[in-house]
């Protein structure tokens, strides 16, 4: 290495103190993830061919689906392949080649790997949760529709996904097996459509339904674009992030035929924007279709104002909303990755102030017993007095505010204001 390289070196990597990066020395800057992507790809896939690492259906047919697979792919203790075996009899085990790629499997604490694979703590803490905490099942007009809120309902098509994510809200159905809706009772939730007019907005879930053929999937959503009182149709799917090979143009182009379609996907870590996760939602938002994003907040992945804002950044530069930062649901086997209320209340106000507000997703708890969802705000109102009202910012300062005591023009005040200007018209005319 020659002295003028390593002096070009030290000019790009020697920063000037004050334009470093809080929190993280230039040391200890992480590999990008398509990087590791790549490495991991060659590491444990390198004899698939280009063609067939791109083929979505050949990375559904291929998954890790048993702890005997997954020990052939990165090393698992004795111990950790019982404990392991123990976990997937009740929440078994699914994770695409692509996703799997993704973890650093040097770090037993990878974001990637405590969403993708197996936890003791899934049934040690069994019993303290429930399996259907927003008792969907209760509220379902129709099988598999969910009718919670007047103006929109949840059609649930599937229960097929391409990874079972270990925070997954739906995780009782990972264990009646694989099923796509039947054509009757699809049937049945289009005519309950058809026959509540207040309802304008409709959200495909399953599962994932973009597991579904392009076709099959065209037949549910051309029904729900008939009927007239339909203003959008949703969909949420995480195949962006866990199998982005599976958003082709055959599926982007038929989308485009039936908008206003929004997609709103399921981010959880920056570690998961990938070139390809990017690519995928580039090609959604190429044919007029926008992305949300929705992260659950997650103990020991996500759970931290740099995790958050690295994410928001990272979705912000892939023109992906961040739309909602989910506290996790009380579900059966997922203790272990909730957090505290408080600590979701301290992210969004350690993010206010040092972000645009177009980085902070709207922070939210979906009250269980089918309470519906919440929005969570720190409180920077302070007090109301003698028509004055005291905030404090970001920064902590405090400052007043005058609040108007006025009503609107047809109040008490207007009506004043009003023979006001009739009293004063004379002298006006007077003066002119």
């Amino acid at each position: 290495m020659t002295r003028a390289t390593t002096t070009k070196q030290k000019e790009l990597f020697e920063l000037p103190s004050e334009e470093e990066p809080p929190g993280k020395a230039l040391a200890e800057v992480e590999e990008p993830p398509s990087l590791r992507l790549l490495e991991n790809r060659f590491r444990f896939f390198g004899s698939v061919a280009e063609e067939n690492w791109n083929d979505w259906k050949w990375q559904f047919r291929n998954r890790i689906t048993s702890v005997e697979e997954l020990s052939k792919f990165t090393p698992l203790s004795i111990r950790d392949q019982i404990t392991m075996k123990l976990v997937t009899k009740k929440f078994p085990l699914s994770i695409t080649p692509y996703y799997f790629c993704l973890i650093n499997h040097e770090d037993p604490l990878d974001p990637i790997r405590k969403q993708a694979l197996p936890d003791f703590d899934e049934i040690a803490l069994e019993g303290i949760l429930s399996e259907d905490p927003l008792e969907e099942e209760r509220d379902s007009a129709v099988p598999g529709l969910v009718h919670r809120y007047p103006d929109r309902i949840l059609m649930v098509v599937t229960d097929i996904c391409p990874m079972f994510c270990r925070h997954c809200t739906r995780k009782r159905e990972w264990r009646r097996g694989r099923w796509v809706r039947p054509p009757e009772e699809i049937t049945r939730m289009i005519d309950y459509i058809r026959e509540h007019e207040r309802i304008r907005d409709v959200i495909i879930s399953g599962g994932d339904p973009l597991t579904l053929s392009t076709r099959h999937l065209e037949s549910i959503i051309s029904q729900i674009r008939s009927i007239g009182h339909v203003e959008i149709i949703r969909i949420g799917s995480r195949v962006p992030v866990v199998l982005p090979q599976r958003i082709d143009d055959e599926l982007c182009e038929m989308l485009s035929r039936y908008g206003p379609i929004w997609l709103n996907t399921h981010f959880n870590h920056a570690h998961e924007l990938t070139d390809e996760a990017k690519t995928a939602c580039d090609r959604i938002l190429r044919h007029g279709i926008p992305v949300n994003n929705q992260t659950v907040l997650l103990a020991g992945i996500n759970d931290s104002v740099e995790a958050q804002m690295k994410l928001c950044h990272g979705l912000l530069k892939a023109r992906v909303r961040p739309y909602y930062l989910f506290q996790a649901d009380e579900v059966e086997g997922t203790e272990h990755l909730r957090t505290t209320i408080e600590k979701g209340l301290s992210i969004i106000e350690g993010m206010r102030g040092h972000t645009s507000g177009l980085a902070i997703p709207t922070y939210v708890v979906d009250l269980p017993g089918g309470g519906g969802k919440v929005p969570m705000q720190a409180s920077y109102l302070l007090s109301r007095s003698n028509g004055h009202l005291t905030f404090r910012n970001y920064k902590g300062e405090i400052y007043k505010y005058h609040n108007p005591k006025h009503t609107s023009g047809n109040g008490r005040n207007g009506r004043r204001k009003e023979n006001d200007l009739q009293m004063a018209i004379p002298e006006l005319v007077a003066a002119c």
